[in-house]
């Protein structure tokens, strides 16, 4: 019998679909990321670059600048990781000792659960709150009650939504996230929790809920990564197997970039396969050939996701090892900070007055220059500060830090505003 063979038309496509999945899984790895990051910014080193040029001698001044913002808030210098639980604390309240007091009666998997649960919703939900919107936190007991905006308003508004219940289908059950209470949401009741009203916009409302529906789709239609409820806190059993004590940084990213690969916008795709935060840019990769060629990854929610999660696994008693495997993050206060302290300089100071799309071509440079430019910073912070990476790895400078520092800066220059409009839809910034 002659061996059977697949029509031309069909090997063409599973050929195609092969390659497309190779090139994602390549756009998913921060290694990637950092090389076609560095190469943006070689070539703007070089005058290549349309949007760019590089000022490096601003880069000591901006390091002496972050490093005195750090010793300013960590006088100790024992400095916490840039995540989301540092915006539940926000007021110096410490909102997570009551998601803990909730919970005193679960084992530590459980409580690392519900954790993961709240770290992965508010993270999902942090994207630019825009200049208006404020959250009033109802008085406490003795505690008056007190406004927060921002990444901050966004934390303790989630915060509190997920203290309600409002994400968990099983009333009996409210401190957790699943997929049922998820695909529930609407914008509607996302407006009323976190206080939105005429008066009171918040930027890329429908986005948000319409991207926490997608997660609840998401986590129901994998049952092997988040458990017959659909919960993000059931990547603990998966990720922490009987009797392992410590997990890899990428490898919680890399099971977040695929397990939820499904809930960002389509319209970047290579083949059908949703490649999320990740865009075109003619010069990125140009040194490489094949699908992946002329795009450029940023992961940015997923990582500050995965930021958000070594704390849980860690008060869980999990080690996580390979900090720096990750990247910093690209977004508006990091990439701020190197606009406003004269590091990058606009080739047409005319584009700060314009409003971009996340798509355009001087948005992703700008994101890939800040990309490869923390990774210059940070050793120069560390020595300002005499500590080791070790003692202070990436996710340590962002805190201490970076991120501060081109808030600071914003507030100085532009009333707290980025030094670049970018229109947003509440997934990317």
């Amino acid at each position: 019998m002659p061996e059977a063979t697949l029509p031309t038309n069909a090997a063409y496509t599973i050929a195609g679909n092969l390659r497309g999945i190779g090139a994602a899984a390549e756009l998913r790895s921060t290694a990637t990321i950092r090389t076609r990051a560095r190469a943006l910014l070689e070539r703007a080193r070089r005058g290549e670059s349309a949007w760019f040029s590089i000022n490096d001698g601003a880069l000591t001044t901006t390091a002496a600048l972050v490093a005195e913002i750090t010793r300013a808030r960590y006088p100790s210098l024992d400095i916490p990781y840039h995540s989301r639980w540092r915006h539940f604390e926000a007021g110096g309240i410490d909102r997570p000792a009551l998601l803990s007091e909730a919970l005193a009666s679960a084992t530590a998997a459980g409580r690392a659960r519900a954790q993961i649960d709240l770290a992965l919703i508010s993270v999902l939900l942090d994207a630019g709150a825009g200049p208006q919107w404020r959250y009033l936190e109802a008085a406490q007991g003795d505690r008056p009650g007190c406004e927060y905006s921002r990444s901050e308003g966004l934390g303790v508004a989630s915060f509190h939504a997920f203290m309600g219940g409002m994400f968990s289908s099983d009333p009996q059950y409210p401190l957790q996230a699943d997929a049922a209470g998820l695909k529930a949401v609407t914008a509607e009741q996302l407006a009323a929790a976190f206080q939105v009203s005429d008066s009171n916009p918040l930027v890329g409302l429908e986005g948000r809920a319409a991207l926490l529906r997608r997660l609840g789709q998401a986590l129901q239609d994998q049952p092997a990564l988040f458990g017959p409820r659909g919960r993000p806190g059931h990547l603990f059993e998966v990720l922490v197997l009987p009797g392992k004590t410590a997990i890899e940084a990428h490898e919680l990213l890399s099971v977040l970039l695929t397990g939820l690969s499904s809930i960002w916008p389509a319209q970047n795709l290579l083949g059908n396969i949703a490649l999320g935060d990740c865009w075109r840019h003619a010069a990125a990769g140009e040194a490489d050939s094949g699908p992946s060629q002329g795009w450029m990854p940023f992961h940015k929610l997923s990582q500050w996701l995965t930021y958000s999660l070594l704390e849980p696994f860690e008060w869980a008693g999990v080690q996580v090892n390979g900090l720096d495997a990750l990247t910093g993050l690209p977004e508006y206060r990091n990439g701020g900070l190197f606009l406003d302290a004269g590091v990058l300089l606009l080739k047409d100071p005319a584009q700060a007055q314009r409003l971009h799309d996340a798509g355009d071509e001087l948005i992703v440079e700008w994101r890939a220059l800040t990309v490869a430019l923390l990774d210059e910073l940070a050793p120069l912070v560390r020595a300002q500060l005499g500590l080791t990476a070790e003692q202070m790895p990436l996710a340590c400078v962002l805190e201490g830090g970076t991120w501060a520092a081109g808030r600071a800066l914003a507030q100085q220059l532009h009333q707290g505003l980025p030094p670049l409009n970018i229109e947003s839809d509440g997934t990317v910034f």
